[in-house]
């Protein structure tokens, strides 16, 4: 197993459609295993300070979720909300992992409730940070527009120029997270990834009510991640923990990131997997 060249083992795996997809571990797989997923823009890197602050008790896995980093994938057809899902399972299902921790943030949060929809038996909890919008019929419409454009912008004018109308409206650290990306992006990839915009991830937040796994959530700061959102999401879920601790203008950093989030993870994680059926998450 090769080591990653900014920390961890690199993980190299299939989707069920036989995808070659990427991902790095860090700490000891005899632990509980907690899977987290970056957001629509930057790749895994973003995520390692978070990481870092678990993995002295938790084996934490790190993909790239397809499209992005080293999870290249220029095939738009091939970017679905299930298809995402699906590969954090073929993910587990190469780790010998049988019940997880799965989450995200931004867009790795989504695919974190599409796991937890689906597959519930799979996880012990799920950990969204960030949240982003469950659009109604009409924004819905506004949404493809806007990453329609985007892709189209990726193919003529280049990644920075593409990027560079949306950044200023983020939360600061989204905004570092994706300037620190722009330089590993694969455009074709990165371009068929914005088809995500024409799928539908869920229709209300009413839709989730009868999700029961664990769920902890943290507050997003802006309109693409509206902490009014992660709120309502907390009081529809039966087992929905509204973080104390959110986004905000003070975490600029990753390495801010990793600190703001990780103690409140672990808590979580800890709660959780003493509730479980074993501590060990591994198939013999």
């Amino acid at each position: 197993m090769r080591m990653a060249q900014h920390g961890g083992s690199e993980i190299g795996y299939h989707g069920d459609d036989g995808w070659p997809l990427f991902a790095v571990e860090l700490g000891a797989r005899e632990r509980p295993t907690v899977v987290l997923m970056h957001g629509g823009g930057p790749d895994h890197r973003s995520l390692l300070p978070l990481a870092r602050n678990l993995a002295d008790g938790y084996h934490v896995v790190l993909p790239d979720v397809r499209g992005y980093g080293r999870s290249v994938c220029p095939d738009p057809s091939r970017h679905t909300w299930s298809r995402y899902a699906e590969d954090v399972i073929a993910l587990l299902d190469h780790l010998g992992v049988q019940r997880a921790f799965v989450g995200g943030a931004g867009l790795g949060s989504t695919i974190a409730l599409r796991v937890a929809a689906g597959y519930p038996h799979r996880l012990h909890g799920a950990v969204l940070i960030s949240i982003e919008d469950i659009e109604d019929d009409e924004r819905k419409q506004e949404e493809i527009a806007f990453m329609d454009a985007f892709a189209e912008r990726v193919r003529t004018q280049g990644i920075e120029a593409a990027w560079a109308p949306i950044l200023p409206e983020l939360a600061p650290v989204i905004g570092a997270m994706v300037r620190e990306a722009i330089p590993r992006m694969d455009p074709a990839s990165i371009a068929a990834a914005a088809a995500i915009g024409r799928d539908r991830s869920f229709r209300s937040v009413e839709e989730l009510a009868s999700v029961e796994v664990p769920t902890l959530i943290f507050r997003g700061m802006d309109a693409r991640h509206p902490p009014a959102l992660a709120e309502n999401l907390a009081r529809t879920l039966s087992r929905g923990v509204l973080a104390e601790v959110g986004m905000s203008s003070q975490i600029d950093t990753i390495e801010a990131f990793g600190a703001a989030f990780a103690p409140s993870i672990r808590a979580f994680a800890d709660l959780w997997s003493a509730h479980g059926s074993s501590p060990s998450t591994h198939a013999s």
